[in-house]
Formats: structure tokens, C-alpha cells, sequence
């Protein structure tokens, strides 16, 4: 049987992607995920970060040239060291 895993902690935070902007226009959005990833390992001190679809979805919305300039998350970090990242509303 597999068993829950149990949660460590959740927090929610506020992904400021302005830095993603200073790069070409047609890698913002990839670069955009990227720096979330890098975000929550280095917030959380997560090994293995996992980005929900909604979010995906919603860095995406826009096309690849304008992602959202800030992102409210929330991670919910487990016991074998996974994050997992979801938008707020979801």
C-alpha cells in the first residue's frame, strides 16, 4: 500500500519575476519557471521541486514574451524532500 507522505511545512509566498525581464523577450516564460524552481530550493532547502499545472498554466497565459510580473505561491514541502508549488486560488 503506499503510504501519505506527511507534510513538513507550507508556506505561501510572493515571486517577484522582475529579474526575468532584463532577458530576451522569447525566453522569459521558460526562465520564469526556472526562477521559481530556484526560488522554492532556496527558500524551502527542497531537493526536488514540483511546479502544479495551474501555475504552469498561468506563467503561460500570456505567451512566452510577457509572464506575470509577480506570483503568489503556495509550497508544501514533504518528508522525503519534495516541494511541491501551487498558485494561491488553487
Amino acid at each position: 500500500m503506499s503510504e501519505k507522505k506527511s507534510i513538513i511545512l507550507e508556506r505561501e509566498y510572493v515571486i517577484p519575476l522582475k529579474r526575468v525581464y532584463f532577458l530576451q523577450r522569447t525566453k522569459r516564460a521558460p526562465r520564469a519557471i526556472r526562477f521559481i524552481k530556484s526560488f522554492v530550493k532556496r527558500h524551502v532547502k527542497a531537493e526536488k521541486v514540483i511546479i502544479s499545472n495551474k501555475l504552469n498554466e498561468y506563467i503561460w497565459s500570456r505567451g512566452i514574451e510577457k509572464p506575470p510580473r509577480r506570483v503568489k505561491v503556495r509550497v508544501i514541502k514533504t518528508e522525503d524532500n519534495v516541494a511541491k508549488v501551487f498558485l494561491i486560488g488553487e
